[in-house]
């Protein structure tokens, strides 16, 4: 009996161990990103190690440690280096919390083909990021076309967009003027202007889209 209740219990306790999620392993030790602010605030203003730990009271190398996140700073030393620097402790633990950012992988196998004026002419086009949010910031689509199109589609949005060619040559026209794309090149032009592709100059043409929407 006494061997059967121990178990139960040493599962119970297995059963409670939380494991940290990935937001809080992947963020930053406070130290850490204290240690960055106050290094991009130094650089800012154009200041080396010395002219902050002497304004500050503490040594270039104590201050240098604390830079890298290899030492943890008082509150006495935070606030003497915000004074140092010219900033407020409330701007310096704000910035830290501004650190925060997000990342999207999106695989080969899961980016979609997704429809567009060119789609009904042979063209494919693959969404590459999905938008997060109530507005988009920008689009980019991988290209592929070919010869067997026998008319070209034009296009008309708002912001900048933004073509780097991969494969084969394609003559682009933009308003009045055509241009010649060819591998390596990078093609920016203003979205609100008619464009699209004029005529392919050889069997396959590969390129990449995006388009970057204005504030």
């Amino acid at each position: 009996m006494t061997t059967k209740k121990t178990n139960e219990q040493s599962g119970a306790k297995r059963k409670t161990r939380v494991r940290p999620s990935r937001q809080s392993a992947a963020r930053a030790p406070l130290e850490v990103r204290i240690g960055q602010v106050l290094r991009n605030q130094r650089t800012a203003a154009n200041l080396t190690l010395a002219d902050v730990s002497a304004g500050a009271g503490i040594s270039s190398a104590m201050l240098s440690r604390i830079e890298n996140g290899a030492a943890t700073a008082s509150l006495d030393s935070l606030e003497k280096l915000c004074e140092a620097l010219g900033i407020g402790m409330a701007d310096l633990f704000h910035q830290t919390d501004e650190q925060k950012g997000s990342a999207q992988l999106i695989k080969q196998q899961d980016q979609v083909e997704v429809v567009r004026i060119g789609t009904k002419h042979g063209h494919t086009y693959k969404l590459l990021a999905y938008g997060r949010g109530p507005r988009k910031t920008f689009e980019p689509f991988f290209i592929e076309m070919d010869k067997k199109s026998r008319s070209y589609p034009r296009f008309s949005h708002p912001g900048t967009e933004f073509i780097y060619m991969l494969q084969g040559r394609v003559e682009y026209r933009f308003g009045e003027h055509t241009y010649v794309l060819e591998p390596g090149d990078a093609f920016t032009f203003s979205g609100h202007v008619v464009h699209g592709p004029e005529r392919m100059l050889d069997e396959y043409a590969k390129f990449l889209s995006i388009i970057i929407y204005n504030e």
